[in-house]
């Protein structure tokens, strides 16, 4: 099992690595409603996007549960997989809405969760 192990330590690394990319990492996103709002799909894209192109390795997967309402200090927690299974949560937060653009943060958490055995 050392290459688990192994493994889950340089997720864990990366992880920390990630959490210095992202903080204070902002992004804005144009909402197509009247009642500006940010569809699950679109920070995950966003966020996965500039992880890519920060790192230069592939997209990782990220998933947010639910929509984020196009108001300043609302939030959404999204999560972070690894290809070991290991994850690592994110917050976006919107900072702030000019008209259909949401602006808005992501701050990972300062560690990884390890894979489920």
């Amino acid at each position: 099992m050392t290459t688990a192990r192994s493994t889950a330590a340089k997720w864990s690394f990366a992880a920390v690595a990630v959490g210095v990319l992202l903080t204070g990492c902002s992004a804005s996103v144009s909402a197509g409603k009247s009642d500006p709002e940010l569809s699950s799909d679109k920070p995950a894209t966003s966020l996965a996007a500039k992880l890519a192109a920060t790192t230069g390795r592939p997209k990782p997967d990220i998933t947010c549960p639910e929509d984020l309402a196009g108001k300043a200090g609302t939030e959404t927690r999204c999560t972070l997989t690894a290809d070991d299974g290991s994850t690592l949560g994110v917050t976006v937060t919107v900072t702030s809405v000019d008209g259909r653009q949401i602006h808005h943060d992501f701050q990972a958490d300062q560690t990884a969760s390890p894979a489920p055995n």
